[in-house]
């Protein structure tokens, strides 16, 4: 039976379930990358720059849900750092449920949204912004460790999780099905993967070294113990590796329907690990061991229950983890050596002969040996796959520098831009103050015609007064005159009353005509002056 051993080990402990509490991505071997603390100059005046423009729609939980894709990045373009921070922080409260029951009912209706969505496909998905595709990614598998400032995942590796080609657990990411495993369980359940999630609850969690998971020795697929227990995969049944086929506790994995030992796998995982567990993980494994050994009928199999039942209430009264410790260590070589209370006794608790006990030690070291080449196998194989994983980790660092580059680039196309563009707004700011000193100059101007206009028209007034004045000044003269020689010609007349009357007449006739002509000029003269200032 494999254990989950060591923290750097392939099969070891998944980092979250899918509805685990627990979110922090802790476990060795996680893929995290810090986000920078400080930003250049560049970083600084264009996030001034998109904070002073911005005047949009606000992005809401439910409208990330629900929208198009497309839309959504069009609108988050424009948003600062520090409400994607706040968007997130929002939705992790939300996952975390401390709310009650509304917040549960807020989360799977978001939750619903999104599964139910049939246009978030990876050709949309590559269209949208980073925190969009966080969100989306943690709503459907509602998991927060996808919404924490450190970890970092590319949005290649974001999509597949989303799709179920990657397996969700951070600190696992193989790409699904695993090393393209066809069994019910990987073909059927969309995003399990064997490596690191059980069989049964398809969970996982950051148990490492620990007799809470069980792996299968055939297929290398995980279950809980506690699950494994309450479905009945953990009971009695003849093993393969003793030729008497002797009954004792066995694990029937649910993915290959084999069945593998849990006696030889629950001294591995103790050999290896208990001198590494405090006090409280002793006991727990105590526990477990216990649970799975209460039903055995086997006689090695009822000694490790009552052992471990009895190292439990000694603890319980003050033993010291690390005497337990070496009390259970040594109770599994006795178990192993001890052919008097091991090897000699049978089914029933019958003695052997000495050659079939030395028969069963003989096929108790092949056992071993057998184990600590199927040991050996899979560290040689965990090996490539580690290899596999850093050559990974490396092409990701190279995209990941490829994709800084391409961002600085951009940067500073864009603050280019922005400087032609303030140059372009300084430019018609100055036009803008040229064409208005050049129309104040233009109205003061005006204001100074118009002020000429009327003293000019003021002036024309009183030239044409005068002129009418001296115009009826004369008319007046002309007048008299006319008068005056009307009056000489009645004296006149009255003179020469005597003389011939036909010679009277003649010179009365001229001294009209001579006054008439006067008059009619000047009527001419006054009816030309009021023409010309018509005109």
């Amino acid at each position: 039976m494999d254990s989950r051993l060591g923290p750097n080990q392939a099969r070891e402990s998944p980092t979250e379930s899918a509805s685990s509490r627990d979110t922090s991505p802790t476990a060795d071997g996680i893929v995290v990358k810090k986000r920078e603390n400080e930003r250049n100059e560049n970083d600084c005046f264009e996030q001034s720059v998109v904070r002073r423009i911005f005047t949009g729609e606000k992005v809401t939980l439910r409208s990330i849900a629900e929208e198009r894709v497309d839309v959504i990045a069009e609108k988050m373009q424009i948003l600062p750092d520090e409400y994607f921070d706040e968007l997130k922080n929002g939705l992790r409260v939300v996952l975390e449920g401390n709310g009650g029951s509304q917040q549960r009912e807020e989360f799977l209706g978001l939750q619903k949204l999104v599964q139910n969505r049939s246009d978030l496909v990876p050709k949309t998905l590559v269209r949208a912004h980073r925190v969009q595709l966080e969100v989306l990614v943690a709503m459907k598998m509602g998991i927060q460790a996808f919404l924490h400032p450190n970890v970092c995942l590319s949005q290649t590796s974001l999509i597949e999780i989303f799709t179920y080609k990657r397996c969700r657990n951070i600190a696992c990411q193989s790409q699904l099905p695993v090393d393209e495993c066809t069994c019910e369980v990987c073909t059927n359940k969309s995003g399990f993967c064997n490596i690191c999630m059980c069989v049964i609850c398809t969970k996982f969690d950051f148990e490492v070294n620990t007799c809470r998971w069980i792996g299968c020795d055939l297929c290398s697929h995980w279950t809980h113990t506690d699950c494994a227990i309450r479905d009945g995969l953990i009971c009695m049944g003849n093993s393969a590796r003793v030729a008497t086929g002797q009954a004792e506790m066995l694990f029937r994995c649910r993915a290959c329907n084999r069945t593998s030992e849990l006696l030889g796998w629950v001294k591995d995982v103790f050999q290896h690990c208990a001198p590494s567990w405090n006090r409280t993980a002793l006991l727990t494994e105590l526990d477990i061991v216990g649970r799975i050994f209460r039903g055995s009928e086997d006689v090695k199999g009822r000694k490790l229950f009552w052992k471990c039942e009895e190292l439990i209430e000694k603890m319980k009264s003050g033993l010291a983890e690390t005497t337990a410790c070496r009390a259970i260590l040594m109770f599994f070589q006795e178990l192993e050596t001890d052919p008097s209370r091991n090897g000699g006794i049978g089914e029933g608790g019958r003695l052997l002969a000495p050659q079939e006990a030395c028969k069963q030690i003989a096929e108790v070291v092949q056992e071993a040996i057998r184990k600590m080449e199927m040991v050996a196998d899979e560290k040689l194989r965990m090996l490539k796959k580690a290899r596999l994983t850093l050559e990974t980790c490396d092409r990701e660092l190279e995209d990941k520098a490829r994709e800084a580059a391409e961002l600085k680039l951009e940067r500073q196309r864009r603050k280019q831009q922005i400087d032609e563009l303030e140059s372009i707004v300084k430019l018609k700011q100055a036009e803008a103050d040229m064409f208005q000193l050049k129309a104040d100059e233009t109205r003061r101007e005006a204001e100074m015609l118009q002020k000429i206009a009327l003293a000019k028209s003021e002036k024309s007034e009183e030239d044409y007064r005068n002129r009418y004045l001296k115009l009826k000044l004369s008319e007046a003269e002309a007048e008299k005159q006319y008068l005056f020689q009307k009056m000489k010609v009645q004296e006149s007349s009255r003179a020469l009353h005597a003389n011939d009357g036909n010679d009277s007449s003649q010179m009365f006739s001229n001294a009209l005509k001579n006054v008439y002509n006067v008059s009619s000029g000047a009527d001419c003269q006054t009816s030309e002056r009021n023409s010309g200032r018509k005109n």
